[in-house]
């Protein structure tokens, strides 16, 4: 959303208030079941403005440890200080990427700012619930339903030779013979 921000500099009003949808970028396994929701404002305070929004976004996908369906908000606060063009430097834009949003005339774009955060500040993966015990690596029944039966204990076929070396070692050393 590009926003005109010339009653803001001319002294008008004092806040502007923002409220609109944003369609959210794609992510592999998640299904955004609607665009974002973005409220917020931009106030004039003494001198900077400060751009502050709340975005909620409704996702689905499946649980990364158990593969069960998770539905949930992802809520995101973004808050930047409203910079003129030639305020900063290239170098300082750069480094104050997170700090600051560029004004370009009397026109501020708010998306590209926050489709970037919105796509870095959500999961990387998707818990049912942060205790999830996943699935049993053996019959793949999700742990969470109870115990399926399988031996938690299993011995790596590559080391099976070593137990049987060491049992032969201690039978010899009952024996009295070495």
């Amino acid at each position: 959303m590009i926003v005109d921000v010339s009653p803001l500099l001319s002294g008008e009003v004092k806040q502007l208030d923002i409220d609109y949808m944003l369609t959210p970028q794609t992510l592999d396994g998640v299904v955004f079941e609607s665009d974002a929701h973005v409220r917020g404002s931009i106030t004039d305070r003494a001198g900077y403005m400060r751009l502050m929004l709340k975005a909620e976004l409704n996702y689905h996908g499946e649980c990364a440890r158990c593969l069960a369906p998770v539905d949930g908000v992802f809520s995101l606060d973004f808050e930047r200080t409203v910079a003129t063009e030639g305020m900063l430097t290239e170098q300082e834009a750069e480094e104050m990427v997170d700090e600051y949003v560029v004004l370009c005339g009397h026109e501020l774009d708010v998306d590209e700012a926050l489709c970037e955060e919105l796509l870095l500040g959500f999961p990387t993966r998707l818990l049912c619930s942060e205790d999830c015990p996943g699935l049993c690596p053996k019959c793949g029944k999700p742990r969470r339903e109870g115990d399926c039966g399988c031996s938690d204990k299993e011995i790596d076929p590559r080391l099976a030779v070593l137990k049987n070396f060491f049992h032969d070692d201690s039978d010899d050393s009952k024996d009295g013979s070495n």
